[in-house]
């Protein structure tokens, strides 16, 4: 079992839960706005920008095992439209849940795992350390579920055009003259066979001055 990285109470996203005194069915309800961690989204797609204001709605449940968040966090999310690569922003809402385990919840009644049971859902697990509860990585995961994995400016956005980069939606009637390059090929084919006849024509000039000649002989 893998606790917490030591908590610093003065993070603005780790929250003190000792009042509900580890009661089952006590109950706390905060608000508060913090600056958004780096990297909060989709890294290079979109997200919220470093110190922007998320606006958190928490209820803090105690419950035989631990502490149950329920929250929802608002925020501002900037990116760039995948279709145009024009900039964008969008409201977000993230809503999320997550057991905080306390560290001797096992010690006090709670049915201990067989060796090798779950591991992997033991490993993801968050504890409370000291009274407190860290919601940064839950956070995390919680944006990048709700943001659009390609987001766009507008649902009907054109993008950009395929031979020349322009913006279709400042320009609707943008388009290139296609050649068919069936036809161009045909074109070039006939281009060679008028030279040859040409040439033919050029040559046929002296052979017909000297059958004239030597008809008049």
């Amino acid at each position: 079992m893998v606790l917490n990285a030591r908590l610093d109470h003065r993070d603005p996203l780790v929250f003190d839960t000792h009042e509900l005194g580890r009661r089952p069915g006590a109950l706390q309800r905060l608000n508060r706005t913090v600056d958004a961690p780096r990297d909060l989204g989709i890294k290079g797609v979109i997200g919220v920008p470093e110190g922007a204001p998320v606006e958190l709605g928490l209820r803090l449940e105690s419950v035989m095992d631990g502490v149950l968040v329920t929250g929802t966090a608002r925020a501002r999310a900037k990116g760039e439209c995948v279709r145009c690569l024009e900039p964008l922003e969008q409201e977000l809402e993230a809503d999320f849940q997550e057991l905080f385990s306390y560290p001797d919840a096992d010690d006090r009644g709670r049915a201990s795992a067989e060796p090798g049971d779950d591991a992997e859902d033991d490993e993801d697990r968050l504890f409370v350390e000291d009274g407190l509860i860290g919601l940064e990585s839950v956070l995390r995961d919680a944006v990048v579920l709700a943001l659009p994995m390609q987001p766009v400016c507008r649902e009907d956005c054109p993008g950009l055009c395929s031979e020349c980069g322009a913006r279709l939606a400042d320009d609707p009637d943008h388009h290139h003259d296609a050649v068919d390059i069936r036809w161009a090929a045909l074109q070039g084919l006939a281009g060679s066979l008028g030279d040859g006849e040409k040439d033919d024509m050029s040559g046929d000039a002296p052979r017909s001055a000297d059958a004239a000649e030597k008809q008049e002989k």
